[in-house]
């Protein structure tokens, strides 16, 4: 388990003093994908670098499996880092080495024995499915396939913990994907606790299973993933959740009702059931809403007929759906 407690960094600037993070209390539980998202400058590297203490808080503890890192002796520290492995956007590979040097190279300096190390590595090459790159040199690799590279040397630390940095922000969409899937597959077979550092809820969505919203130096707000895109509770959330989002406030009148969509089946054609079992043909007017892991969240704003018998027809039926929420919109104008 990963516990930050009242961690805050504090760094000296030539116009005084920079507080990038604000006070943070974060439990991360053993075998989570726990994903914490923020906008540029909220403070998201800062504190993964503080996870593994490359950079040590200017207050508070961090603790994993019961032990203060930073109240640990250099040597001691030195060993518990080994369980902690990074990856990072730019990949860090080095481009004098081939990629099986490239992963052997932290068991060289935890000094494993030379063929026990080419063993292990040719194993790990396998597991992110590069098995035929062991001679391969980084500058001769695809972006994503050095991203694979970076993750075989990461695994090999035999690490409890992968902190991934923006490891996708550098890749193309389908790129972006297969990593994450790579990862998410790690993550399963191998038990390891993945810390996803990023400014993008589409990678959230795709393999975290928690979530910590970071906004300024602040943490803002924190849940499962399903918790926090039905109902984000604070202004940075809901900016993140719905950047696009449908604005629902001081808006004028008209038959018009916002659906809540709050962790049901994203395969419910809600709108066709609404024309074909209540025979009210709905506007969608806007909509803000996405699939995670199969399940509907985010909301819709529809226009319905004049008419106040299908008014009441649609909203008893919405009501009356599994994981929706129905309200009606006051002073909207289109």
């Amino acid at each position: 388990m990963i516990e930050l407690r009242h961690v805050s960094k504090v760094f000296p600037t030539a116009d005084g003093e920079l507080r990038a993070l604000n006070d943070i209390n974060l439990t991360i539980g053993d075998g989570d994908v726990f994903g914490i998202v923020g906008m540029s400058g909220a403070g998201k590297s800062t504190l993964v670098r503080c996870i593994n203490l490359l950079e040590r808080p200017t207050q508070g503890q961090v603790v994993i499996d019961g032990k203060d890192l930073c109240a640990l002796p250099e040597k001691e520290l030195i060993l518990q880092r080994r369980a902690i492995a990074m990856i990072f956007q730019q990949f860090n590979l080095l481009m004098q080495r081939t990629c099986l040097k490239n992963i052997c190279f932290p068991m060289e300096i935890a000094g494993v024995k030379p063929t026990e190390a080419k063993k292990r590595a040719l194993e790990y090459l396998g597991i992110v499915g590069l098995p035929d790159k062991a001679d391969a040199y980084p500058a001769q690799l695809s972006g994503g396939q050095k991203q694979r590279v970076a993750i075989a040397r990461a695994l090999a630390s035999d690490p409890k913990i992968l902190l991934c940095d923006e490891a996708t922000s550098a890749l193309d969409p389908k790129t972006t994907r297969d990593i994450l899937r790579l990862i998410q597959d790690i993550n399963r077979r191998l038990g390891i606790t993945v810390v996803v550092i990023t400014h993008e809820m589409a990678v959230v969505e795709e393999i975290c299973s928690h979530v910590a919203i970071l906004d300024h130096g602040v943490l803002q707000e924190t849940g499962t993933v399903e918790e926090v895109f039905s109902s984000p509770k604070t202004e940075a959330g809901r900016r993140l959740v719905y950047p696009d989002g449908v604005v629902i406030d001081q808006l004028p009148a008209a038959n018009v009702i916002r659906i809540a969509f709050n962790g049901g089946s994203s395969y419910e054609p809600l709108i066709a059931s609404l024309a074909i079992d209540c025979g009210v043909k709905a506007n969608i007017l806007g909509a803000d809403t996405r699939n995670v892991n199969g399940q509907a969240f985010g909301t819709m704003l529809l226009g319905l007929p004049d008419d106040p018998d299908q008014i009441a027809r649609a909203m008893n039926y919405i009501k009356n759906q599994p994981n929706v929420t129905v309200e009606e919109v006051r002073d909207y104008h289109g």
